[in-house]
């Protein structure tokens, strides 16, 4: 069974149980962009010993509720569907926030701590490039995927194979893994300084929610929706 486990991908096994997500989060292992890499390799490059993730994930898997859903097994549609009610939803609520606290925290800080005025610009500028990235999944890509869910051949006749605009989705979603690997980097894990004041605590506690929130995001694209979508066009034009 052990052997099984690390010869899966990191994606596999936070699609199969989404309570896993937090034994990687908690060992720095990206299970979002990097969920192509078999757990063994993952380990490797860490410095990690894969006995200590099988003994965390197992336990994970014996406490978790039974009640969480399995997003493998949900339908290309429920798949885009949630997506947008709860990742995008939250991604629009929230980055009007955190664009005001990284503007005003770097204005008043960032003399003292020069580090915020590289955090408000990486921040800024990952905030556009997701705006315009959730804009073509609702309007271009998640509607074809849900015109494949319902047996449409020629879904994507107006870009081609559905592959095309994943294949830019991807590439993004790597952008966006850099830019919050960055801020990490700059925060020192999201770590506000003794001297900090309730809004740059405040501050550094939503940056830390939007790299969680992002990295269940783009798994749930990368690991179980877009390979469902590819799959979904291949069986129709079989057909």
């Amino acid at each position: 069974m052990a052997t099984t486990t690390l010869e899966r991908t990191i994606g596999e096994l936070v699609a199969e149980r989404p309570a896993r997500a937090r034994v990687f989060e908690g060992f720095k292992i990206d299970y979002c962009c990097g969920g192509k890499k078999p757990l063994a390799d993952a380990c490797q490059a860490k410095g990690i010993d894969p006995q200590v993730v099988l003994n965390m994930l197992r336990i994970v898997d014996e406490s978790a509720p039974t009640e969480e859903r399995d997003w493998s097994k949900a339908t290309i549609t429920e798949l885009c569907d949630n997506i947008e009610s709860t990742h995008h939803a939250y991604l629009k609520r929230d980055f009007p926030r955190l664009e005001f606290m990284a503007r005003k925290v770097a204005g008043r800080h960032g003399d003292h701590h020069p580090e915020l005025v590289e955090l408000r610009d990486t921040f800024l500028a990952m905030k556009d490039e997701m705006e315009q990235h959730m804009l073509k999944e609702e309007q271009i890509l998640f509607p074809l995927c849900r015109k494949l869910d319902q047996g449409q051949a020629t879904a994507g006749a107006h870009c081609g194979s559905v592959q095309n605009p994943i294949r830019v989705m991807m590439q993004e979603h790597d952008d966006t893994g850099h830019a919050l690997e960055k801020m990490r980097e700059l925060t020192n894990g999201f770590t506000p300084p003794e001297d900090a004041c309730n809004t740059y605590r405040a501050y550094f506690d939503a940056l830390a929610e939007l790299e969680r929130d992002m990295h269940r995001h783009v798994h749930k694209e990368n690991s179980v929706l877009f390979p469902k979508a590819v799959e979904a066009e291949r069986r129709l034009t079989q057909r």
